[in-house]
């Protein structure tokens, strides 16, 4: 260590109490962590590229400091699909400090690697008080049924108004609409399930009809349409 003339002149100042770092929250218990193998957790983060064109949220379940399982979910940008990929096959088996210093192709993921690091490192974890954390697999949790991201697809116009074309139950295949042309409820098609049933040897007409339900007052509506077409 080098030290200028100045402070090598200078009288030493006793620092007084010493106690290390605040405690923070980890799987059940308060850790002091001084080192990056000591940190444990499940946590979630969100990041976005510059110019906002598409968004990535991800999950990470970290172990002794090394990310054991990575789930990486992205939106808004083509190219970010590949760019997933990729981060998905890097991101395990790396401690959080490597990744957080890893190229991960996209600004949106990079971002997000950089949230989940200071969301962690200060405790800020899905398991912070779940004694001994989530095994891993917990990350596919945040999937819906047939392990699909659960995503929220709308569109609207001044002049035709509004469009649903995903929600949480699944693709929109009609929209059901009163006697103000308001919406009053939807038909919708579960891919993940019906893709599953159709792999199994099930009929794809069979398994598209199983895989479709509706929401709100769709029975009641007076006109439906095709939310893409009409």
């Amino acid at each position: 260590m080098e030290y200028s003339h100045e402070v090598q002149e200078m009288h030493c100042v006793a620092q007084g109490p010493n106690h290390g770092p605040s405690p923070i929250p980890q799987e059940g218990q308060w850790n002091q962590v001084r080192q990056i193998s000591e940190i444990n957790g499940l946590s979630h983060a969100v990041g976005w590229c510059a110019p906002h064109q598409g968004a990535c949220k991800l999950t990470l379940n970290v172990k002794n400091g090394i990310i054991e399982e990575a789930l990486v979910e992205v939106v808004g940008c083509t190219g970010m699909t590949h760019s997933a990929a990729m981060a998905a096959e890097i991101l395990p088996g790396k401690t959080i400090l490597e990744a957080l210093n890893t190229d991960l192709v996209c600004d949106a993921i990079n971002v997000a690697m950089r949230e989940f690091f200071k969301q962690i490192s200060y405790g800020r974890t899905q398991s912070a008080f779940s004694e001994g954390g989530l095994p891993i697999g917990a990350g596919l949790e945040d999937l819906g049924k047939g392990l699909r991201t659960v995503t929220g697809t709308t569109y609207g116009t001044r002049l035709k108004g509004p469009r649903y074309l995903e929600l949480a139950e699944g693709y929109i295949m009609e929209l059901g609409l009163d006697a103000n042309d308001e919406i009053i409820g939807y038909k919708f098609l579960r891919i993940g399930p019906m893709l599953d049933a159709i792999k199994k040897g099930v009929d794809p007409a069979e398994a598209m009809a199983k895989a479709t339900g509706t929401y709100g007052r769709f029975d009641e509506a007076v006109k439906t349409i095709d939310p893409r077409k009409e």
